[in-house]
């Protein structure tokens, strides 16, 4: 049996480089401060802003009062907008050719209103895409619209339901450890891109490796 696939977004699909925002920040704070965002952990406002919690003009303006920033929306939205790299087609190309293998794929994705309208811009301008990256799957999560995010178990267990999903059927692409720790604690299989891996690489051989290395769950044995 083909696993399902969850696909993490950034790092994953899209090349991210989490240094460029605090430094674009930086440069636009009055003190200078350090904006507190990175792979690993990030303040409240960017949580309840991926959350949905809060709309982006208040998270522009809590950004302008936590650290002194003197900037236009504009400018914000180009400093938030600049750890967002490339979609490499590459990527786009294997899931495409996974899909029409029979594979079952979804995105699993921390992210925001802002985030998602301008990769979606991006992709449309340079692939044509309607819908952003929901039209090269069969399913999208965004944390912004569920109301939860990564790390959390209930984002995991919401799109298992959606996709009616077994977690030990799943293999989860990821990049940051915190939320492949999350995965593997809820039975799903997992695959951590750290670098240097990359989708095209190392998704291939793990999939050649499945039957061996993720057997499927044995069958109970009758009563």
């Amino acid at each position: 049996m083909l696993p399902n696939l969850l696909f993490d977004f950034g790092g994953v699909i899209i090349d991210i480089d989490y240094d460029r925002t605090p430094a674009a920040f930086r440069r636009l704070s009055r003190a200078g401060s350090t904006v507190e965002y990175s792979q690993a952990s990030q303040a409240e406002l960017f949580d309840q802003l991926e959350t949905g919690q809060i709309s982006p003009a208040e998270f522009r303006t809590g950004l302008r009062e936590r650290y002194e920033l003197d900037a236009t929306d504009a400018e914000i939205d180009a400093a938030w907008h600049a750890l967002l790299l490339d979609v490499p087609a590459e990527r786009l190309a294997l899931i495409g050719e996974l899909r029409r293998q029979g594979y079952q794929t979804a995105l699993l994705s921390n992210t925001n209103q802002l985030h998602i309208e301008e990769v979606n811009r991006r992709l449309a301008r340079q692939y044509g895409f309607k819908n952003g990256i929901a039209d090269c799957l069969d399913r999208v999560f965004y944390s912004q619209e569920v109301g939860l995010r990564k790390p959390g178990e209930e984002i995991f267990r919401h799109a298992l339901r959606e996709m009616n999903w077994q977690p030990a059927e799943t293999l989860f692409i990821e990049d940051s450890p915190q939320h492949i720790a999350t995965a593997r604690r809820l039975g799903l299989r997992v695959l951590h891109l750290a670098p240097p891996l990359t989708l095209t690489t190392a998704l291939p051989e793990a999939l050649r490796a499945y039957p061996r290395e993720y057997p499927e769950p044995s069958a109970p044995t009758p009563a």
